[in-house]
C-alpha cells in the first residue's frame, strides 16, 4: 500500500513547489506595482479582471498539451468579460462592500489559475479544478448580487453553472508523480493538485508507510503528525484506505483530539483531512455526527480565517445527516458564532454560514437562537410561510426577546410586522395574543410604529377595546399598549375621532388600560399639529372628564390625567373652573409627587392673569412662597424637565407682579419672588427668561414712585450709602421699592443681550427702559454705560423683532444725550444704523433718523 520515504526530501520538493507557486504570484503582483489594492475604485478592480480573464483565456487556448480540455475552459471563460462590463458599467448601484468582497476574490482566484498553468501542469483534474474553483468564485459574486442585479443573476449564474459542472473524460494516475497541496479557496471542496510537475527538480515517488501515519497521528511531534496528516491526504486522494482501517486505528477520534488541544499544527488542515473523510468514508461521517465532535467542530468556528472558513464547510457537510441538524444547534454557541461569520467579512465563509444556518432553520428552536443572536430571515420566514404553531412560536419567541432599536429596526426591514398584523385578524385568541404581544415588542420603534398605521390596525385595535366579549377581554390590555405606542407618532393625527373614542372610554375600562388611553392620549395633544384634535377634546367635554381622575389614587393616572389637562388648558384656559383650580392648589400643596406638583403648577399658569378671582384664590392659598420653596429645592426626578418647571413658575409670578396692583407687587416681593426672579433670567429656558424679565419690568416700573414715598417718610434721618441708588438717587430697597440695581438684576440682562438668542431681547430691553424715565434719564443712562450695556443694545438692533429694535433705539438715544457717551461709541454706532436703515423694517427710520441726528453724524464724515 505504501513505499518507503525519506522526509527530507519530501520537505525539499515541498518547499520548492511552494517556491514556484509564490513566485508566479509575485510575478502578477509585480504587474500592479504602485497601486494600492484598498484604493482602487471598484470599476478599476473590475476593469483588471477583464484584462486578466483575456489573459487567462489566452493561456488556455495556446496550451501545449491537453489543447481539448483548455479550449473548452476558454470558450466558457470568454463570455465572462461582458457580463463584467455590465457590473462595471452600472458600479453606482453594484458597488457594494459584499459584491466588492466577492469580486475581490475571484480576482484572486484568476491569479491562481494562470500561475498553475503557466508551471505546465495540463492534467485533466488540474483542468477540472480551475474550472470548479472559478465557478466557485462566481458562485459568490452571484450571492453578493442577487437581491442587486435579476439580468446580472442570470447571466452569471449560467456560467457559474457550466464552470462548476465541467469534466473531462481522461484520466490520471494517483501515483505517478508527485502529489502536491493545493488548496482551493472554496469552503466545499479541497482539492489536491495531482502530478504539479517543476522542470527544475526531479520526479521522485513520495509516499508513506500506512502504519507510519497511524504512530505519528497518535504519537509523534508536530512535524511527524504534520507528515502524518499529508500522507494521509494521499492515501485518501488514491482511494487507498478503507473505513477499516480508519476505524480499527481510531483515525477520526485522533484528528479531533489534536484539534482541539494542538494549537502549534494548522488547525485547518486538521479539518481539511476531516472533510476528506467526510467525502470518503460513511462511517467517518457517522461518527463526527455525535455531540463530542460536533462541540470541538464548532470551537473552530472562532478560529483563525481559514480555520474558521473549513469549520464552516466541514459542519454544512455534516448537515445532510439528520442527527446533526438536530444536535447541532443545541451546542452552545454554534448559532451565535454562525450568525457572527454570516455578518463577517470572508464571503466563502459567510456564503456557507448563510447555507448551514437555513439547514437549521427546519427547527424552530434553532430559528429561535437566530433571532436572539439578531439573524430575523428565518423567524420572518416561518411568520409568513410557517404552519399556525409555528407562526404563534415565533410571535411568542419574538414578544419575549430582549430588543434593542437595532434589532427592531432589522426585523421591521426585514417585513415582520405585516404577517404578525394578518396573525392577530385571524379567529385564534391564542393567535391574536401572541402577535399583540410581538407587536407592541416592535412597536417601539418609531418606523415600525409608521408601518404599523400604514397597516390599518389601528381601527382594528379600537374595536377591540370597546367589545365586551369576554374571551377577547384578556385582549384588551396589549391592544391598549399598542396604541399608546402608536400615538406617540404624529400621523396618528389623520385620525381625529381616535382621541375622541379614547376620552370615551377612559371611565369604561379597567386602571390599566386607563394608564395606557392617558398616554396615548397626552402623546395625540403634545404634537406641535395637533390644536385641531385638542379643540375637538375641549368641544367633547375633556377637562370636565379628567377633574374626577385629579382625586385619583392610581398615581400613574393622576399624572397622567394632569399632564392631559396642562396640554388641553393651553389652548382653552377659560375651561377651567374655580372648582378645578381649588383641587389642583390642593394637589400643588399637598402632594409628595414632584411630576403632579409641576404639571398643576403648569395648569395654573395657563389661567390668564386677568382673571382677578383666580388671582385671590391663589394667594390666599399662599402660593407664591410654595413657588418658591420648589424652585429652590429643585426636582430629583430627572425625568422632568427642570426648565418645564421653571417656565411654568416664570408665567404665574407675571400674575403677582402686576403694575397696576401694588399691595400684591408688595405681598410678592415680601416672600422674596424678586431673588428668584433674579435667578430665573439665568434659566436654560428662554421663555423662563422673558417672563422673569416681563415681571421685573412691572415690578421696576414701580420703583421711582416707591422710592420717592420712602425718602419722604425719612426726612429726618439721613441715608445710609449702602441704600442710596445711584440710579434713582435715592434709598431703594429690593423687597420696597423693588429695586433692579439693588436686586442685582442688571448684570445677567445685559448677558442676554449679549448672547445670541434673540427671542428675549425685547422684555429685557422693556425691563431697562424703567431706568430711563425723564427724571432719571441721565443716571440711568451713565449706570447702563458704566454696566457696559452698549454693545447688547447695538445687539438688540440685530433681533428680526421690531419691538425689540424700537426699544434698542429709544435706549440710545437716550444713552447718547451725554456727549460723553457720543464720543466714546458714536462711530460705533453710526455703522451699526446706517446698515439697519438699509436693511431694517421702514417704520423705524424716524427713530435711526433722530439717532443719527443726535450723533451728530458730519464729525464721522471724512
Amino acid at each position: 500500500m505504501g513505499f518507503n520515504v525519506h522526509h527530507s526530501l519530501y520537505n525539499s520538493k515541498l518547499e520548492v513547489i511552494d517556491a514556484n507557486y509564490n513566485l508566479c504570484l509575485k510575478l502578477n503582483l509585480e504587474m500592479r506595482k504602485g497601486k494600492n489594492m484598498e484604493n482602487r475604485s471598484f470599476s478599476e478592480v473590475v476593469s483588471e479582471i477583464i484584462a486578466s480573464i483575456d489573459e487567462l483565456v489566452s493561456l488556455s487556448r495556446n496550451s501545449e498539451s491537453e489543447k481539448e480540455m483548455f479550449i473548452e475552459l476558454a470558450l466558457v471563460l470568454e463570455r465572462i468579460p461582458p457580463v463584467f462590463c455590465d457590473l462595471r458599467d452600472d458600479y453606482k448601484v453594484m458597488d457594494t462592500p459584499l459584491i466588492r468582497k466577492a469580486v475581490e476574490s475571484l480576482e484572486k482566484e484568476i491569479v491562481r489559475a494562470k500561475c498553475l498553468i503557466k508551471v505546465r501542469n495540463e492534467k485533466r483534474r488540474h483542468v477540472e479544478a480551475i474550472a470548479h474553483d472559478l465557478g466557485r468564485s462566481l458562485g459568490l459574486v452571484l450571492f453578493a448580487t442577487v437581491e442587486v442585479s435579476t439580468q446580472f443573476k442570470m447571466k452569471i449564474g449560467e456560467l457559474h453553472k457550466e464552470l462548476m459542472n465541467m469534466k473531462f473524460n481522461e484520466s490520471c494516475s494517483p501515483t505517478s508523480t508527485l502529489t502536491s497541496t493545493w488548496t482551493s479557496t472554496s469552503s466545499r471542496t479541497t482539492e489536491f493538485v495531482c502530478d504539479l510537475r517543476v522542470e527544475e527538480i526531479e520526479e521522485e515517488r513520495i509516499s508513506i508507510n500506512v502504519c507510519d501515519i497511524a504512530l505519528h497521528l497518535k504519537y509523534g511531534n508536530d512535524d511527524e503528525f504534520k507528515l502524518a496528516v499529508v500522507g494521509l491526504k494521499e492515501l485518501m486522494q488514491s482511494k487507498n484506505v478503507d473505513d477499516g482501517w480508519l476505524n480499527e486505528e481510531g483515525i477520526v477520534s485522533i484528528l479531533l483530539k489534536r484539534l482541539g488541544s494542538n494549537k502549534s499544527v494548522d488547525q485547518s488542515i486538521i479539518i481539511q483531512v476531516l472533510r476528506y473523510l467526510v467525502w470518503n468514508s460513511p462511517a467517518s461521517k457517522e461518527m463526527m455526527a455525535d455531540m463530542g465532535p460536533l462541540s470541538t467542530l464548532v470551537k473552530s468556528l472562532a478560529g483563525e480565517e481559514e480555520e474558521r472558513r473549513e469549520a464552516v464547510g466541514l459542519l454544512l457537510d455534516l448537515c445532510d445527516l439528520v442527527n446533526v441538524r438536530r444536535r447541532l444547534g443545541r451546542v452552545q454557541g454554534c448559532i451565535v458564532m454562525l450568525v457572527a461569520i454570516l455578518k463577517g467579512d470572508d464571503p466563502i465563509a459567510s456564503y456557507d454560514a448563510r447555507k448551514l444556518l437555513d439547514v437549521l432553520s427546519g427547527n424552530t428552536q434553532n430559528v429561535l437562537y437566530m433571532a436572539e443572536a439578531d439573524y430575523f430571515r428565518p423567524m420572518v420566514q416561518l411568520l409568513k410561510e410557517g404552519s399556525d404553531m409555528n407562526k404563534i412560536l415565533m410571535a411568542t419567541g419574538l414578544s419575549r426577546m430582549v430588543q434593542t432599536e437595532q434589532s427592531r429596526a432589522s426585523l421591521g426591514e426585514e417585513g415582520a410586522i405585516e404577517p404578525v398584523v394578518q396573525m392577530f385578524r385571524t379567529e385564534k385568541l391564542e393567535a391574536k395574543l401572541s402577535a399583540l404581544n410581538a407587536l407592541h415588542s416592535l412597536s417601539g420603534l418609531k418606523e415600525n410604529v409608521q408601518r404599523l398605521i400604514n397597516s390599518g390596525i389601528v381601527n382594528s385595535l379600537l374595536q377591540l377595546l370597546f367589545s365586551v366579549t369576554s374571551v377577547l377581554m384578556t385582549l384588551r390590555e396589549p391592544a391598549a399598549a399598542i396604541l399608546a405606542r402608536i400615538a406617540e407618532s404624529e400621523l396618528i393625527l389623520v385620525n381625529h375621532d381616535m382621541a375622541l373614542q379614547m376620552l370615551s372610554l377612559l371611565n369604561l375600562s379597567s386602571p390599566v388600560i386607563q394608564n395606557y388611553l392617558l398616554q396615548a392620549l397626552n402623546s395625540i395633544a403634545a404634537h406641535p399639529s395637533g390644536l385641531e384634535v385638542r379643540k375637538k377634546m375641549v368641544d367633547s367635554g375633556a377637562i370636565q372628564l379628567l377633574c374626577p381622575f385629579l382625586m385619583e389614587n392610581n398615581t400613574k393616572i393622576k399624572n397622567g390625567a394632569l399632564k392631559l389637562l396642562y396640554s388641553l388648558s393651553k389652548d382653552a384656559p377659560e375651561e377651567l373652573e374655580e372648582s378645578h383650580i381649588s383641587v389642583i392648589l390642593s394637589i400643588i400643596s399637598s402632594t409628595n409627587c414632584e411630576s403632579e406638583r409641576v404639571f398643576a403648577v403648569g395648569i395654573l399658569s395657563n389661567v390668564p392673569a386677568t382673571q382677578k378671582k383666580i388671582t385671590d384664590m391663589l394667594r390666599k392659598a399662599n402660593l407664591v412662597p410654595i413657588l418658591i420653596s420648589i424652585m429652590n429645592t429643585g426636582l430629583a426626578n430627572s425625568d422632568i424637565s427642570t426648565s418645564f418647571l421653571s417656565e411654568s413658575v416664570a408665567a404665574l409670578l407675571v400674575r403677582f407682579t402686576n403694575p397696576f396692583d401694588r399691595k400684591l407687587q408688595l405681598h410678592s416681593a415680601e416672600q422674596g419672588v424678586i431673588p428668584l426672579l433674579v435667578k430665573l433670567l439665568s434659566s436654560a429656558s428662554t421663555i423662563a427668561q422673558k417672563n422673569a424679565a416681563t415681571s421685573l419690568a412691572q415690578l421696576s416700573q414701580n420703583s421711582l414712585s416707591l422710592s420717592k414715598a420712602k425718602s419722604s417718610r425719612w426726612l429726618c434721618v439721613p441715608p445710609s450709602k449702602d441704600s442710596l441708588c445711584e440710579v434713582h438717587g435715592r434709598q431703594c430697597f429690593t423687597k420696597s421699592t423693588f429695586c433692579l440695581v439693588k436686586a442685582n438684576a442688571i448684570p445677567p440682562m445685559i448677558q442676554i443681550l449679549e448672547g445670541g438668542e434673540r427671542d428675549v431681547d425685547e422684555a429685557v430691553l422693556g425691563a431697562l427702559t424703567t431706568l430711563l424715565e425723564d427724571e432719571i434719564c441721565d443716571n440711568g443712562s451713565k449706570y447702563l454705560v458704566k454696566m457696559s450695556g452698549v454693545q447688547g443694545f447695538l445687539k438688540a438692533l440685530g433681533s428680526c423683532h421690531i419691538g425689540a429694535q424700537q426699544k434698542a433705539l429709544w435706549i440710545l438715544e437716550r444713552i447718547f444725550r451725554i456727549e460723553e457717551h457720543r464720543i466714546k461709541y458714536g462711530e460705533t454706532t453710526w455703522s451699526v444704523l446706517v446698515d439697519l436703515a438699509h436693511k431694517g423694517d421702514s417704520s423705524l427710520k424716524p427713530a435711526i433718523a433722530k439717532l443719527l441726528v443726535r450723533l451728530e453724524l458730519f464729525q464721522f464724515q471724512d
